[in-house]
């Protein structure tokens, strides 16, 4: 088939490298200038390069909704439209375009986790087990039929650059073994079930802020998902910020207010968490590893002198 390509970022050259590897014909490749956005230069490979590599005319736009890339895209004359990252609105003048519409991968196990960062957010909310969707594009943001769907576990100790390697391998055999279903003249998909979707904002800076209200169990997540080369987990301790880089859940209960740096557990320093801290049925989380404000990274056991005081969602 004859395909015009939208994508950013590593998962939209993994894509567009698997479209050139196949038998498919990529005939243009649409993607948008490179950004400033601390997330969105992570996994940043380019795209319009490998395209120029290529030989395949590429267009840049912030937005597909100008009539110059409309005409560019009648004069492609596409048979599918292949969508991976492109991080704003296609209207449905460019998704219907083409004779099989057009064809969305995302990197969650839709209907849940539509939207963006999915990968952070499942970590965070202990999913067992995450993956890659390429689905049909319609109205709604990632809510269009299934064609084809694979998934990877979620280690205990995975973080979320671990989950980046796992499906950003499962991007060519969906996207490809999708298009081969298409080309064969199949039409009909799988309907996602709306009462399951989920939909998730872009990940800030203040999304990585540490609760101490939080249980532990899922603090623990947190960390492991903010895990380089994105920005670490942080709070703050006697005024200044300090990025928590590694932990473990407590095997102790530790009970009193969230917060509290309270005790010498193996290699870590357990702090008090969980909005019911005060039961002493909560496990806390034994930091073991932090960086400071100056960029010194060290043991949390070297770090924490002595017990006692409190970190802080705030300065």
């Amino acid at each position: 088939m004859r395909v015009v390509m939208f994508g950013y970022q590593t998962w939209g050259h993994r894509t567009l490298q698997a479209l050139l590897d196949s038998e498919h014909d990529v005939v243009l490749v649409v993607t948008h200038p490179k950004s400033e956005h601390a997330y969105e230069k992570i996994w940043s490979d380019s795209v319009a390069d490998l395209a120029e590599e290529n030989g395949v005319p590429v267009v840049i736009r912030n937005r597909p909704d100008d009539e110059e890339l409309f005409e560019r895209l009648k004069e492609a004359d596409p048979d599918i439209i292949v969508a991976n990252n492109w991080r704003t609105w296609i209207p449905p003048r460019i998704f219907d375009l083409p004779r099989h519409g057009t064809l969305n991968v995302h990197d969650s196990l839709l209907p849940k986790y539509a939207g963006f960062s999915p990968l952070i957010w499942a970590l965070i909310n202990g999913e067992p087990e995450v993956g890659v969707t390429a689905h049909m594009m319609n109205d709604e943001l990632d809510a269009g039929d299934i064609v084809r769907q694979e998934a990877v576990p979620v280690g205990p100790a995975d973080t979320a650059t671990d989950l980046f390697h796992k499906t950003v391998d499962l991007i060519a055999p969906v996207t490809i073994g999708a298009l081969g279903l298409i080309a064969s003249g199949q039409t009909e998909f799988t309907r996602q079930d709306r009462s399951r979707a989920s939909f998730f904002h872009k990940r800030s800076l203040e999304d990585s802020r540490i609760d101490w209200g939080w249980p532990a169990e899922d603090l623990e997540r947190l960390i492991r998902a903010q895990s380089e080369p994105y920005p670490s987990a942080f709070t703050f301790h006697r005024g200044r910020r300090l990025e928590v880089l590694a932990a473990v859940v407590s095997e102790g209960c530790y009970g009193g207010t969230p917060g509290r740096i309270f005790y010498r557990e193996g290699d870590g320093v357990v702090i008090v968490a969980g909005a019911d801290a005060r039961t002493g049925r909560n496990h806390g989380l034994a930091i073991t590893r932090v960086r400071t404000e100056d960029g010194r990274e060290l043991p949390a056991a070297e770090y924490f002198t002595s017990m006692g005081g409190y970190l802080t969602n705030r300065p």
